[in-house]
Protein backbone atom coordinates (compact mmCIF):
# COMPACT_ATOMS: atom_id res chain seq x y z
CA UNK A 1 0.00 0.00 0.00
CA UNK A 2 3.10 1.81 0.14
CA UNK A 3 2.99 3.03 -3.64
CA UNK A 4 -0.55 4.45 -3.47
CA UNK A 5 -1.93 7.64 -2.69
CA UNK A 6 -5.28 8.94 -1.67
CA UNK A 7 -5.83 12.26 -2.08
CA UNK A 8 -9.37 14.44 -2.40
CA UNK A 9 -9.20 16.43 -5.54
CA UNK A 10 -8.48 19.93 -3.80
CA UNK A 11 -5.08 18.24 -2.70
CA UNK A 12 -3.99 18.24 -6.38
CA UNK A 13 -6.60 20.31 -8.49
CA UNK A 14 -4.36 19.96 -11.66
CA UNK A 15 -6.01 16.44 -12.11
CA UNK A 16 -9.43 17.95 -12.37
CA UNK A 17 -9.42 17.27 -16.27
CA UNK A 18 -7.87 13.70 -15.85
CA UNK A 19 -9.64 12.64 -13.26
CA UNK A 20 -13.20 13.42 -15.37
CA UNK A 21 -11.94 12.11 -18.10
CA UNK A 22 -10.82 8.79 -15.81
CA UNK A 23 -14.59 8.99 -14.50
CA UNK A 24 -16.16 9.08 -17.94
CA UNK A 25 -14.28 6.84 -19.07
CA UNK A 26 -15.83 4.38 -16.47
CA UNK A 27 -19.62 5.25 -15.82
CA UNK A 28 -20.29 7.03 -19.54
CA UNK A 29 -21.64 10.09 -17.45
CA UNK A 30 -20.66 12.93 -20.11
CA UNK A 31 -17.38 14.64 -19.00
CA UNK A 32 -18.72 17.77 -18.62
CA UNK A 33 -20.98 16.96 -15.58
CA UNK A 34 -18.12 15.52 -13.95
CA UNK A 35 -15.92 18.98 -14.76
CA UNK A 36 -18.99 21.12 -13.36
CA UNK A 37 -19.09 18.59 -10.52
CA UNK A 38 -15.21 19.15 -10.08
CA UNK A 39 -15.36 23.37 -10.37
CA UNK A 40 -17.76 23.84 -7.63
CA UNK A 41 -15.79 21.57 -5.36
CA UNK A 42 -12.63 23.51 -6.83
CA UNK A 43 -14.06 26.45 -6.10
CA UNK A 44 -15.58 25.32 -2.56
CA UNK A 45 -18.89 26.47 -4.03
CA UNK A 46 -19.72 23.04 -2.21
CA UNK A 47 -18.24 20.69 -0.01
CA UNK A 48 -19.16 17.17 -1.81
CA UNK A 49 -15.65 16.68 -2.59
CA UNK A 50 -13.98 14.08 -5.00
CA UNK A 51 -11.47 10.96 -4.23
CA UNK A 52 -8.72 9.60 -5.75
CA UNK A 53 -6.21 6.63 -5.51
CA UNK A 54 -3.17 7.12 -7.32
CA UNK A 55 -0.22 4.60 -8.10
CA UNK A 56 2.91 5.45 -9.73
CA UNK A 57 0.95 8.92 -10.35
CA UNK A 58 -2.08 7.40 -12.09
CA UNK A 59 -5.99 6.67 -11.21
CA UNK A 60 -6.59 3.25 -10.28
CA UNK A 61 -9.86 4.04 -8.03
CA UNK A 62 -12.07 7.27 -7.33
CA UNK A 63 -15.52 8.14 -6.29
CA UNK A 64 -17.54 11.16 -5.63
CA UNK A 65 -20.38 13.08 -3.58
CA UNK A 66 -23.07 14.24 -5.10
CA UNK A 67 -26.77 15.53 -4.58
CA UNK A 68 -28.15 12.72 -5.88
CA UNK A 69 -26.81 9.61 -7.68
CA UNK A 70 -29.93 9.05 -10.50
CA UNK A 71 -32.61 7.86 -7.88
CA UNK A 72 -35.87 8.76 -6.53
CA UNK A 73 -34.87 9.12 -2.96
CA UNK A 74 -34.21 12.94 -3.51
CA UNK A 75 -34.79 13.50 0.17
CA UNK A 76 -31.90 10.77 0.94
CA UNK A 77 -28.53 13.20 0.43
CA UNK A 78 -25.80 13.63 -0.33
CA UNK A 79 -24.75 10.20 -2.32
CA UNK A 80 -21.41 8.71 -2.91
CA UNK A 81 -21.47 7.76 -7.02
CA UNK A 82 -18.95 6.77 -9.23
CA UNK A 83 -17.09 4.27 -6.67
CA UNK A 84 -14.53 2.11 -9.16
CA UNK A 85 -11.24 0.44 -8.76
CA UNK A 86 -9.48 -0.66 -11.95
CA UNK A 87 -9.72 -4.49 -12.73
CA UNK A 88 -5.58 -5.25 -11.85
CA UNK A 89 -5.46 -3.04 -8.58
CA UNK A 90 -9.22 -4.98 -6.93
CA UNK A 91 -8.99 -6.96 -3.99
CA UNK A 92 -6.43 -4.58 -2.76
CA UNK A 93 -8.85 -3.02 -0.32
CA UNK A 94 -8.27 0.62 -2.56
CA UNK A 95 -12.31 0.62 -2.65
CA UNK A 96 -12.76 0.69 1.43
CA UNK A 97 -9.82 3.39 1.77
CA UNK A 98 -11.65 5.61 -0.55
CA UNK A 99 -14.84 4.93 1.40
CA UNK A 100 -13.38 5.60 4.59
CA UNK A 101 -11.40 8.60 3.43
CA UNK A 102 -14.30 10.20 1.97
CA UNK A 103 -16.71 9.41 5.32
CA UNK A 104 -14.09 10.77 7.48
CA UNK A 105 -13.73 14.01 5.09
CA UNK A 106 -17.82 14.65 4.83
CA UNK A 107 -17.78 13.59 8.77
CA UNK A 108 -15.31 16.38 9.55
CA UNK A 109 -17.30 18.99 7.00
CA UNK A 110 -20.40 18.16 9.27
CA UNK A 111 -21.78 16.35 6.41
CA UNK A 112 -23.55 12.96 7.59
CA UNK A 113 -24.96 10.62 6.55
CA UNK A 114 -24.13 9.35 3.20
CA UNK A 115 -25.75 6.91 1.09
CA UNK A 116 -25.48 5.07 -2.04
CA UNK A 117 -26.97 3.08 -4.48
CA UNK A 118 -25.63 -0.48 -5.82
CA UNK A 119 -26.73 -3.60 -6.91
CA UNK A 120 -23.54 -5.16 -4.49
CA UNK A 121 -24.03 -6.93 -1.87
CA UNK A 122 -22.08 -7.67 1.46
CA UNK A 123 -19.24 -5.29 0.09
CA UNK A 124 -20.27 -2.36 1.73
CA UNK A 125 -20.98 -3.96 4.65
CA UNK A 126 -17.89 -4.50 5.88
CA UNK A 127 -17.12 0.06 5.45
CA UNK A 128 -19.94 0.27 7.91
CA UNK A 129 -22.53 1.06 5.06
CA UNK A 130 -26.25 -0.46 6.08
CA UNK A 131 -28.51 -1.23 3.84
CA UNK A 132 -31.28 1.22 4.04
CA UNK A 133 -34.37 0.86 1.46
CA UNK A 134 -34.68 0.15 -2.38
CA UNK A 135 -34.68 2.93 -4.43
CA UNK A 136 -35.70 3.39 -8.01
CA UNK A 137 -32.88 4.25 -10.00
CA UNK A 138 -33.83 6.84 -13.20
CA UNK A 139 -34.87 5.06 -16.14
CA UNK A 140 -33.87 1.79 -14.59
CA UNK A 141 -36.38 -1.51 -14.64
CA UNK A 142 -35.56 -2.56 -11.53
CA UNK A 143 -35.13 -0.89 -8.10
CA UNK A 144 -31.88 -1.15 -6.49
CA UNK A 145 -30.43 -1.43 -3.28
CA UNK A 146 -29.30 2.26 -1.14
CA UNK A 147 -27.17 1.98 1.94
CA UNK A 148 -26.78 4.79 4.20
CA UNK A 149 -23.26 5.64 6.43
CA UNK A 150 -24.09 7.21 10.21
Amino acid sequence: MDEYQFITLRERPELMDAAAEWFHSKWYVPKEAYLACMDAYLKQETEYGWYLCLYRGRIVGGMGVIENDFHDRKDLSPNVCAVYTEEGFRNQKIAGRLLDLTVEDMRAKGISPLYLVTDHTGFYEKYGWEFYCMAQGDGEPEKTRLYIHR
